[in-house]
């Protein structure tokens, strides 16, 4: 099973979750920063009705295609 990880981190001027690479929008404190990434962590985890096809890039510029099922979902952690 996947985990996927939340940093909270200083960023753009103020403070954002980063996880897998990828920053969130800035926000003006820390703690606002920490309470969102709780709520996508929480989301992250909450499984769909139905599978749905995904596309993505990886680290080397290809798309890749594929299906989830919905009820795959990651495991989550915010580290604060």
């Amino acid at each position: 099973m996947t985990k996927v990880t939340y940093h909270i981190v200083e960023h753009d001027g103020g403070w954002a979750y980063k996880a897998e690479g990828v920053f969130s929008e800035p926000f003006p404190t820390r703690r606002e920063a920490i309470d969102a990434a709780h709520r996508a962590a929480v989301e992250q985890q909450l499984p769909d009705s139905k599978s749905v096809s995904i596309s993505w890039e990886d680290e080397n510029g290809v798309w890749h295609d594929e299906s989830s099922r919905g009820d795959d979902r990651p495991v989550t952690a915010v580290e604060e």
